[in-house]
This record gives C-alpha cells, structure tokens and sequence, in this order.
C-alpha cells in the first residue's frame, strides 16, 4: 500500500467528504477541515465569516496502488462547477472556493495537467486554484461524518455519481512512460 494526500475543496465540505467515502475503494480516509487561511485554529463561525481567508476542504488520504490523482481529479471535477469563483450549490463566499492543495511538485504538476486535459470541456475558464498547501485545520467533531450521519442533510455534489465509472472524456491517455 502507498498512502497519498490530497485537499480538495469544492464547496460545502459534507458532500465532498461523503462522495469520497461513498467512492470506497483506494480511499483511505477522508477528514474535513480548513485549509489555507491566515488564522491559526479557526472555527467554523470564523471561516464563514469569510474575514480568514480559509476554504472548507476534504483532506483525503489514498492508496495510489488502487487509485490515481488523475482518477480523484476525474470524480471531483463531477461534483463542482469548475468554472465557478467562490461558490458551488447554493454555497457562496470565498470559503467555498475551488481548490486542491497539495504537498509535492508531482502532485502539483498532474493536478495541471488534469485541468489543462479538461479545459475543452468547458466554454468558460476553469478557475480551480491549484496550490501548494500552507496550512490545515481540522474542522470541529460535528463536520466529521456528517452526511454519512444525516443521509438527508443538505448537499449540492450528486452522490449517485460516485458509484457511476469514470468514462474516457473524463480520464486522459496516458503514455507508457506516465502510466508507470
């Protein structure tokens, strides 16, 4: 097994962390949290506030045997308007923009690749922000699990789709020497 991190963040982190957790196979773990912001341990009522620069995120943690970048790319591009600045759903404000945070260059560079693969899939510019993770926070006990807790609570991501494949516009071809 080889254990991988990624951040992503596409709105409301509830449905985000359930599409994940519904994805099951190569995910790990998923955690919700606050990544990126200018305030050292937030809380929620702050990152709403919009004042700390912080995005609601999924911290996801996978085995890269059973399940690529490019792969999580494909599911999260899915579950978001791409193309959308601070807002997915009904959510809107800086908190719910956009983004997945990495920690290395190679994982930076695939995630560009995948939304370079992407663009001519959309007549709009992709505005997803692709950045080196600076800081993360985990988001209080009662966010953890929270639609797995409440199946009828609010959420803007489709989760039928987590269990539908990934199709060939969505995955790019790989050379040999990429795919090794």
């Amino acid at each position: 097994m080889n254990k991988r991190v990624v951040y992503l963040a596409g709105g409301c982190f509830w449905g985000v962390e359930r599409y994940f957790q519904l994805l099951g196979e190569g995910v790990l773990e998923t955690e919700t949290g606050y990544a990126n912001g200018n305030t050292p341990h937030p809380t929620y009522e702050e990152v709403c506030s919009g004042t700390t620069g912080h995005v609601e995120t999924v911290k996801l943690t996978y085995d890269t045997d059973v399940l690529t970048l490019r792969e999580i790319m494909a599911h999260f591009f899915r579950m978001i308007d791409p193309t959308t600045k601070n807002r997915q759903g009904n959510d809107i404000g800086t908190q719910y923009r956009s983004g997945v945070y990495v920690e290395t260059m190679d994982d930076f560079k695939s995630v560009c690749e995948y939304i370079d693969f992407r663009r001519k899939d959309y007549e709009r510019p992709i505005v997803v922000e692709v950045l080196k993770l600076r800081n993360y926070y985990t988001a209080e006990d009662y966010h953890q699990n929270y639609l797995n807790d409440r199946p009828f609570g609010y959420c803007h991501v489709n989760l039928c789709l987590a269990m539908k494949p990934l199709s060939a516009e969505e995955m790019p071809v790989l050379s040999e020497e990429e795919d090794a």
